[in-house]
């Protein structure tokens, strides 16, 4: 039977839901981004879809695909929530720190990891880990997943000097990550046995950045004026829909001019559209706040189709399993030591010094974004790195937004009953 793709998403934002009541009623105080993923987990070709039961389970990571336009939406909204992170009347306060502490952590989650996994290369041999592989890997190790840390902040509504530092330097991960992938990317196929192509080294990686946050700024402004045009919120919010959805349509183009292409990141160019329309428009709090709502469900159907993509089959080689070890635990202590030194260089406030490294451990979407672009390697190459890969994202995805919620939780920024029993108290009657 060909499923349609109403009745995935039926089945996985259910099972989704379903399996946040499961963790409640057996007391597990974890946050519904987790409930989601290992929801995933069990409706997954590894799990009940193995069993080829139609509408019960997805039955191959094809079936995954068919709905995949799904992820790329939630992510365009997750990125333009995220841009509204940038009011210029925060950024005043934290945009400093928040650039320092961002390039820096970074950047030293990529150098832990290229060189713990250089030293593996020479235990291991080149067979099993190619040096190409070792530095793809490192610039892997700079991004941090926006989506799981917005939605546990969402969920917890998480205040104050540590939350207002971590989304804007987790957006700026995207960035950086980019450029730190391209450049080593690239010498990792020049190291293949390519040519070193400065082009592709460093012209496009510039060139994507600066395109993107160009065409944001530029359909951000003409959201911003469109939005006047109405005076219900409600087609407001329609206008603001379907411009995210034009962002991320337009981030798919592809423009070769001679040597050069000029390409565009959907999380680049959605963040933009957030920036501009939250500093040019009046009423976009109230906008966002609408949006919030209106993704939710959006939201937590990508999540459960993120866990159920995740590939348990890397656990079948031990190899794998030893160097996705070694790489968890050097991204994390980059993530952690590299946010704590740079944080308490720019003098930032003793939670924000303890804990923000924490907060930057989940990985996933712009990790495996990173990951299907590497496999323009082929061969060996592309699948250690696939492999390594969805480890370190099976391993932080499950773990990583409970470690930013009991982070968040030590810092004092959100409190330890959930947002939404606190809802329904507020609609209680005395």
């Amino acid at each position: 039977m060909e499923m349609n793709l109403f009745l995935w998403v039926a089945i996985a934002l259910f099972a989704g839901l379903m399996f946040t009541r499961v963790f409640k009623a057996l007391h597990l105080n974890f946050p519904d981004v987790t409930a989601f993923l290992i929801a995933g987990l069990l409706i997954g070709p590894f799990a009940i879809g193995r069993l080829g039961i139609p509408g019960v389970g997805f039955q191959s990571f094809q079936d995954l695909e068919k709905v995949s336009l799904l992820n790329d939406a939630a992510l365009g909204f997750i990125a333009f929530s995220i841009g509204s992170e940038f009011r210029l009347s925060e950024l005043k306060h934290t945009g400093k720190a928040a650039t320092v502490i961002g390039i820096f952590q970074a950047l030293t989650a990529c150098i832990l990891v290229d060189l713990a996994l250089l030293v593996m290369h020479f235990i291991l041999g080149p067979d099993v880990l190619p040096m190409s592989v070792v530095i793809t890997m490192g610039a892997i190790a700079t991004a941090t997943a926006p989506a799981a840390t917005l939605m546990v902040v969402r969920q917890y509504k998480a205040h104050g000097p540590l939350t207002k530092l971590l989304l804007p330097i987790v957006a700026l991960d995207d960035a950086v990550g980019l450029v730190v992938f391209s450049v080593s990317f690239g010498v990792a196929r020049a190291m293949q046995g390519g040519n070193l192509d400065m082009i592709s080294i460093v012209v496009n990686p510039i060139i994507e950045i600066v395109a993107s946050l160009v065409l944001g700024s530029l359909l951000g402004l003409v959201m911003s004026e469109l939005e006047k045009l109405f005076y219900s919120n409600s087609n407001r919010l329609s206008m603001t829909i379907s411009f995210v959805f034009l962002t991320i349509a337009l981030s798919y183009l592809e423009i070769p001019v001679g040597a050069v292409t000029i390409s565009f990141s959907s999380l680049l160019v959605c963040m933009m559209v957030g920036t501009v329309f939250c500093n040019m428009s009046d009423f976009s709090e109230d906008i966002m706040h609408r949006a919030e709502k209106w993704t939710a469900p959006l939201n937590a159907t990508f999540f459960v189709l993120s866990g159920a993509a995740l590939d348990l089959g890397v656990f079948s080689n031990w190899q794998y399993v030893v160097i996705g070890i070694i790489y968890i635990l050097f991204r994390s202590l980059g993530k952690y030591y590299g946010a704590r030194e740079s944080s308490r260089a720019m003098h930032c406030d003793s939670n924000v010094i303890k804990y923000l490294g924490i907060t930057l451990l989940p990985q996933a979407g712009v990790a495996l974004g990173m990951c299907n672009q590497a496999a323009a390697l082929g061969g060996a190459e592309a699948s250690i790195i696939r492999n390594i890969t969805l480890f370190g994202v099976l391993i932080y995805e499950l773990f990583g937004p409970l470690m930013t919620r009991n982070a968040l939780m030590s810092a004092g920024e959100i409190h330890p009953t959930p947002v939404e029993k606190t809802d329904r108290n507020r609609f209680s009657t005395k």
